[in-house]
């Protein structure tokens, strides 16, 4: 049990500093010697972990998600009203991503350039992960009668497609704006969409 947990800290000790150094120097410029450093461990105690540089930026990201999802998942089990759930969901959903990557100068898409095509199969799943989410409660919604019936799924994605654009993909956090003119954007976002799928 102790090595399992051993793995674990050395896991997140690895992908905390992959964070700082993408920040730092970019993924092209970040080396495993700059991870094994900033970790204070060997080279090789790196690859008993991840098999590439690219597994590691790409775990990264799903880090991300994985905080995302569970912050999702405590909104939508909690005794608020359908309605307040979504609206909180979709504020998370912009916030939670803007402050994770708020400290990078470039955007993720220029970050992880060299690995679009497996960096959007990641999304493609985080997106779908998000909407089954985004789903549950729309169904806990409709069984109430707040929302109107009808393709749950279908409504969900539509949340997802609408908030997509607030979020740091290809545009740094400081393109974006200010954190509170992105949640802003993100409010009045999840109201027009309440508007469309209310009963």
């Amino acid at each position: 049990m102790r090595a399992t947990v051993q793995t674990k800290e050395i896991r997140d000790a690895i992908l905390d500093a992959t964070d700082k150094l993408l920040a730092r120097f970019g993924y092209q410029k970040m080396t495993i010697d700059d991870l094994a450093a900033e970790v204070g461990i060997g080279k090789g105690s790196i690859y008993l972990h991840f098999k590439s540089k690219e597994e590691i930026a790409l775990s990264h990201v799903d880090r991300i998600i994985d905080r995302l999802c569970d912050r999702l998942e405590m909104i939508a089990s909690s005794d608020k009203s359908p309605d307040k759930k979504i609206r909180l969901m979709t504020l998370e959903r912009v916030s939670f991503r803007f402050d994770s990557v708020q400290h990078y100068s470039e955007s993720i898409n220029e970050l992880l350039s060299s690995l679009r095509s497996k960096l959007l199969a990641h999304r493609r799943e985080h997106h779908e992960r998000e909407a089954s989410i985004f789903e549950s409660v729309i169904k806990e919604g409709q069984k109430q009668g707040v929302f109107e019936k009808g393709r749950s799924s279908e409504k969900a994605q539509a949340f997802i497609t609408a908030t997509n654009a607030l979020l740091p993909f290809g545009l740094s956090t400081q393109e974006l704006g200010a954190r509170h003119e992105i949640e802003g954007k993100a409010l009045a976002v999840a109201k027009l969409m309440l508007r469309g799928v209310s009963a």
